[in-house]
C-alpha cells in the first residue's frame, strides 16, 4: 500500500508542477495547448505502444505447441492472479530480461528473452513472470502514460518559454531570467517525478509478483542473476531502441551515480533486500 500511496502523491506532484509551470509560462491558454499536445502524443502511445515495442524487440508470439512449458507457466500464474490469459512472446536475445505491455488486462502481452529461459531456474523464471503479470494487474501502462503525458506537457511549456518567454494570465511577459530558469528546471523536475513513479511501480510489481507466485525469494534470486548477466551481455534490440529499456524487469542501460535520480528502476540490491525481507517475514499471501 505504501507504494500505491507514493504513486498517488507523485502523480499529484507532477500535476501540481504542470499547473504551476503552465500558469507561469503560458497562462491558461498556453497550459491548455501544452496539455493537448501531450495528450495527442501519448494517446497514440497508449493504444499502440504494445505493438511497437514487440516489433522493436523482434518478439515472436508462442503458444502451448511452440513453447509448452513457458506458456503453461504463464497460464498458471495468470489464473492465480485472476487475469485473462495474455499473449505470450519470446525474444531471441542472449541477454536475460522480460517485460509486460498492453493498455489493460484484456489486451496484455508478456515477453521474455531466450536468454532468461536459459539462465534462470524454473522457480526463478516463475517469479519473473509473476512480476510482469503484477504490472498487468496494476495497470501500470496506464499510470506510466498519464505520467508521461504530464511530463511531456511540462517540457512543451518549457520549450515555449525558452523561445518566446513566459507570460502571465494577462499576457504580460515575465522576467526573462526567471523564464529561463523555469524552462531549464521544470523539465528536470518533471523527469525526476516521472522516474520516481516508475521506480515505485517496480517496487509494487515486485511485491505483487511475490504474492502471485507465493515465492518472493525466487524473484530476488532471479533479479540477482539478471543483474549479474546483464553486465556483460548486450541486449541488442534495446540498444537499437533505448526507449524500450524502461519496460524491462531490469533496465539493461541503467547507470549509477547521479544518473540514478533519472533511473526508471530502483537499485537491484534494494529490490532484492525487500523481497528477502518478505520471504523471511512471510508477509505475502500463501505464506505459512
Amino acid at each position: 500500500m505504501f507504494n500505491f500511496a507514493k504513486t498517488a502523491v507523485l502523480m499529484a506532484a507532477i500535476t501540481a508542477l504542470f499547473i504551476i509551470v503552465g500558469g507561469m509560462i503560458g497562462g491558461e491558454q498556453g497550459m491548455l495547448m501544452a496539455l493537448l499536445m501531450a495528450v495527442g502524443m501519448n494517446f497514440f502511445s497508449y493504444w499502440f505502444s504494445d505493438t511497437l515495442v514487440l516489433k522493436m524487440t523482434n518478439a515472436q508470439q508462442v503458444d502451448e505447441r511452440s513453447a509448452p512449458e513457458f506458456y503453461a507457466m504463464v497460464k498458471e500464474l495468470a489464473e492465480r492472479a485472476g487475469l485473462p490469459m495474455p499473449k505470450v512472446f519470446l525474444i531471441d536475445e542472449a541477454a536475460p530480461n522480460a517485460f509486460a505491455t498492453g493498455r489493460n488486462p484484456e489486451n496484455a502481452s508478456v515477453a521474455a528473452t531466450t536468454g532468461i529461459l536459459k539462465v534462470l531456474s524454473r522457480r526463478e523464471l516463475r517469479g519473473v513472470m509473476a512480476h510482469e503479470l503484477a504490472h498487468v494487474r496494476h495497470r501500470d501502462i496506464l499510470i506510466s502514460t498519464i505520467a508521461a503525458t504530464m511530463a511531456g506537457a511540462i517540457s512543451a511549456l518549457a520549450n515555449f518559454a525558452m523561445f518566446f518567454g513566459g507570460r502571465d494570465s494577462d499576457g504580460r511577459p515575465h522576467n526573462p531570467i526567471a523564464s529561463i530558469m523555469v524552462a531549464i528546471l521544470a523539465p528536470l523536475a518533471a523527469s525526476m517525478i516521472q522516474m520516481s513513479i516508475s521506480r515505485a511501480r517496480e517496487y509494487e510489481a515486485d511485491r505483487g509478483g511475490a504474492e502471485i507466485s507465493s515465492d518472493p525469494e525466487a524473484l530476488a534470486r532471479a533479479l540477482e542473476k539478471i543483474h549479474a548477466y546483464a553486465q556483460g551481455t548486450p541486449f541488442h534490440a534495446v540498444e537499437r531502441h533505448p526507449e524500450t529499456a524502461q519496460m524491462m524487469i531490469l533496465n539493461p542501460l541503467s547507470a549509477g551515480g547521479l544518473a540514478q535520480l533519472f533511473s526508471t528502476h530502483p537499485p537491484t540490491e534494494e529490490r532484492v533486500a525487500r523481497l528477502l525481507s518478505m520471504a523471511k517475514d512471510g508477509a505475502y499471501p500463501g505464506a505459512e
